[in-house]
């Protein structure tokens, strides 16, 4: 098991505080590893509370360059950045805020060629993606090699969280059979304050996973609706023709 620091004890301390958290948790984060697909207006917030938390090792994947449009929501770039290349951006931020984490940014998405590699990496990995058919590669991914995968996902004001654990939970194909035919990437609204709450929420369930402190959404999907700030429940079974985990 690792140790902490003098400076680790101070600067985590008021998470080691909370009961059953405590120093062996913070030691399990500064042991662990997460890769986060992508890091715009979920992945940010999600890549920087974990920073935040101490986890040892971020590992990022985003492509494409900044766009006017990005910045109602990722926190991890910068108005001077537009037309530049996303992944730096990030990486920048990141290593400014915590000069301790340990960091691999990826000018790409997951793709087939990369993700064996992008999941390889990391004890657990947070699938932020708008795009269906990344997610469904990052969950057969995860799958075959036995990884954990944290799925989070929004669409206007309504977002949604589970955790997938393999052998064990459903899967996403469970849920997801295919890329839906209205599904747009570009053709959704946001207001950035919906994929911020939920990108906090999907670093507390990793940092739960990564820990084993508290109850984590396996098996369950948890619905956010931020219209009228309602959250519920539900829960999720494995398909039996699931080509992935049935």
């Amino acid at each position: 098991m690792v140790e902490l620091t003098e400076w680790e004890l101070e600067k985590f301390k008021r998470q080691i505080q909370i009961p059953g958290f405590g120093e062996e948790a913070q030691r399990k984060l500064k042991a662990s590893s997460a890769l986060v697909t992508r890091v715009g207006g979920l992945g940010g917030p999600t890549a920087m509370w974990l920073a935040a938390a101490g986890i040892r090792r971020l590992v990022l994947a985003h492509g494409g360059t900044l766009t006017p449009s990005n910045l109602n929501r990722q926190i991890l770039m910068r108005g001077d950045g537009v037309g530049k290349p996303r992944a730096p951006q990030a990486d920048e931020t990141l290593r400014r805020f915590n000069p301790d984490l340990e960091l691999k940014a990826y000018g790409e998405d997951a793709k087939p060629h990369n993700v064996a590699e992008l999941v390889g990496q990391v004890d657990l990995v947070c699938d932020c993606s708008p795009d269906f058919g990344e997610r469904l590669l990052l969950n057969a991914e995860c799958w075959r090699q036995g990884k954990p995968m944290v799925e989070a996902g929004m669409n206007g004001m309504e977002a949604h969280l589970t955790t997938i654990l393999p052998p064990h939970t459903p899967c996403l194909q469970c849920t997801v059979p295919e890329v839906p035919d209205w599904w747009d990437p570009l053709g959704f609204g946001v207001l950035g304050a919906v994929p911020g709450t939920l990108g906090a929420l999907t670093a507390l369930e990793a940092i739960k996973v990564l820990t084993g402190f508290g109850e984590i959404l396996a098996g369950t999907l948890l619905v956010f609706d931020g219209e009228d700030m309602t959250f519920s429940k539900f829960a999720i079974s494995k398909r039996p023709d699931c080509p992935v985990c049935g």
